[in-house]
């Protein structure tokens, strides 16, 4: 039979129909879909059985075969009229298949508070032309539930509070037309469950507290456009849950509050349009969630509160649209948002994540890392290749940013440098000036590690070079002012440097031929340690009175301690000007 006709009309002939399958209806009918000129486009001829006759097989506890069959106002709440049974008396089929049939109720086709015992059950490629449908309550046995291929042409469809068995749920390639698809707490046994390929077209769609076993469950490729998809409070078990290439259209979808159980989550390749897209609160035991190359829409993007804390959450190359992305107090045990374009404000105040990877990522607004009202657990951040563009809130002290970059287990020296470049380049914009020179200082330190490998990997006498040069950099320019970002670092080593000097020149005078000479006639008579003091603070200082001059090898140190001194006053010039002037 065809989907998606304007309309048709039925024909019913006293003849009698003899299925393909051996069974037998007292009249025929002809069924002809019309196109949206109210012409013949399609014709199929099938038995036909009157509801009389059908509740007459329900009483005697007959099977029915409906297959290829036409059904006019079937409907268990009329049944049970006729028959004086309680509005809720359950009704039950020992065995029932109605593939390819067509119903034609305007008040509705109801098989509400039905018993399937146990056996497959199909209404495979049966249509529901008119009214609504409802299996509200019904109960199915152990055996495959086969609604593949159906066609529900009203769009208001009833399956709450259905228990379906341990056997495969099979909705797939069904088409269901606007309106309410209620699914709300149906209980779907431990089987497969398939929705793969299933258009939900426009209307609400709604699974809130649907319980699904612990088979796969597969909404892939199935399709929604406007209206609301609602897994509140659904529960998932051990199986796969397969979401990939589904597209929401502009649908808010919610999933807050779901349990996930365990297994993976793939969402992967799936479309969202304008709508809210919110798993608040979901949870998700020990798995994998994957929404890799995902393009949302413009609606905001809600993670928060999520406790996935022993799985990891991959948005790898995800177009991540024009909604904000908050993932604020939730739990992860790795957050990927690898090779991103980060648009838009990104809250990652996370209450526990051991690694968050935003490398290769495009950021031109806000990532938000500053702790607020509570404590953040994150053990490594990885932001190598990001091009910032925008800015990212943290604290050195309260984030401990230092931890975060340099616990990465596979990260290069050459990458944690450039992280620590890319943040210096941030707390400068974001006017964290202290923090700034720490990640500067990071920066330049495993700048020189990284080149000092390079070095090594270039030939054997770069090998043995590389070593003092590094060793020279890691005491001038770190040990003794941090890269001029501290000038009581320098201060203090200039002092050191003094001592230093002072000592030498006391030792060589009392146990060698140098000396320190008084060119005045050492008129106030001063110690051998005094005079080393005085003639080494004259020469670091580049005072240079000359009522002292240095004979024998103290001549050579006097003039190294002049370079020196002037070296280390220009070091704390420029990192006492630079301290100044921000």
């Amino acid at each position: 039979m065809v989907f998606h006709y304007p309309g048709y009309k039925v024909e019913i002939k006293n003849l009698k129909f003899l299925t393909e399958e051996g069974v037998r209806f007292p009249k025929t009918a002809i069924i002809s879909f019309l196109d949206g000129n109210e012409k013949v486009s399609h014709v199929e001829i099938m038995g036909h059985l009157d509801c009389e006759s059908i509740y007459g097989k329900i009483n005697s506890g007959e099977a029915l075969h409906l297959d290829h069959c036409y059904i006019k106002n079937f409907s268990l709440s009329n049944y049970r009229d006729q028959n004086k049974k309680d509005k809720k008396a359950l009704v039950s089929f020992p065995s029932f298949s109605a593939r390819n049939a067509f119903f034609d109720s305007k008040s509705g086709t109801d098989f509400s508070f039905a018993v399937f015992q146990d056996g497959d059950i199909s209404f495979e490629h049966a249509h529901f032309a008119s009214g609504p449908v409802t299996f509200n309550s019904a109960r199915f046995g152990t055996g495959t539930v086969n609604f593949s291929s159906v066609f529900f042409r009203n769009g208001h469809v009833d399956f709450s509070n259905v228990m379906f068995g341990e056997g495969e749920v099979n909705f797939k390639n069904s088409v269901f037309y606007n309106g309410l698809k209620d699914f709300q707490y149906a209980e779907f046994g431990s089987g497969p469950v398939h929705f793969s390929n299933t258009e939900f077209n426009a209307g609400t769609t709604s699974f809130i507290n649907a319980h699904f076993g612990d088979g796969p469950v597969s909404f892939k490729i199935a399709r929604f456009t406007k209206g609301k998809l609602d897994f509140h409070y659904a529960s998932f078990g051990l199986g796969d849950k397969s979401f990939e290439r589904a597209e929401f259209g502009d649908c808010w979808v919610d999933f807050r509050k779901v349990e996930f159980g365990t297994g993976r989550i793939n969402f992967n390749r799936s479309v969202f349009g304008t709508g809210d897209v919110t798993f608040e609160g979901s949870e998700l035991n020990d798995g994998r969630f994957s929404m890799n190359r995902v393009q949302f829409g413009k609606g905001e993007k809600d993670f928060e509160l999520v406790d996935f804390g022993r799985s990891e959450v991959y948005f790898d190359r995800s177009d991540l649209g024009y909604g904000n992305l908050s993932f604020q107090r939730s739990k992860f045990k790795k957050l990927s948002l690898k090779s991103c374009h980060l648009d838009h404000y990104l809250d990652l105040r996370v209450a526990k994540c051991d690694r968050i990877d935003l490398s290769d990522t495009i950021a031109r607004d806000i990532i938000d890392l500053q702790p607020y009202d509570f404590k953040m657990n994150i053990k490594t951040l990885n932001i190598s290749g990001m091009r910032l563009l925008g800015r990212i809130y943290l604290d050195w002290k309260e984030n401990d940013v230092r931890s975060l970059i340099k616990n990465q287990a596979h990260a290069t020296e050459r990458q944690v440098a450039e992280q620590f470049r890319t943040l210096k380049e941030n707390f400068n914009v974001t006017g964290k000036y202290n923090d700034e020179d720490r990640a500067y200082v990071e920066f330049k330190r495993h700048e020189a590690v990284a080149n000092r490998i390079d070095q090594q990997k270039r030939n054997v006498w770069s090998r043995i070079w590389s070593w003092p040069v590094y060793v020279f950099q890691w005491l001038i320019f770190d040990k003794m002012g941090l890269y001029a970002t501290n000038p009581l670092r320098v201060l203090a080593s200039m002092l050191v440097g003094y001592l230093l000097f002072s000592l030498i020149y006391f030792f060589l005078i009392v146990f060698s031929n140098a000396n320190i000479v008084s060119s005045v006639g050492d008129p106030d008579q001063l110690s051998s340690l005094a005079v080393a003091f005085y003639h080494s603070a004259i020469t670091f200082l580049t005072i240079g009175y000359g009522d002292y001059y240095p004979s024998g090898a103290i001549r050579v140190i006097s003039g190294f301690e002049g370079f020196v001194g002037l070296f280390l006053m220009s070091y704390f010039t420029v990192a006492f000007v630079r301290k100044i002037l921000r």
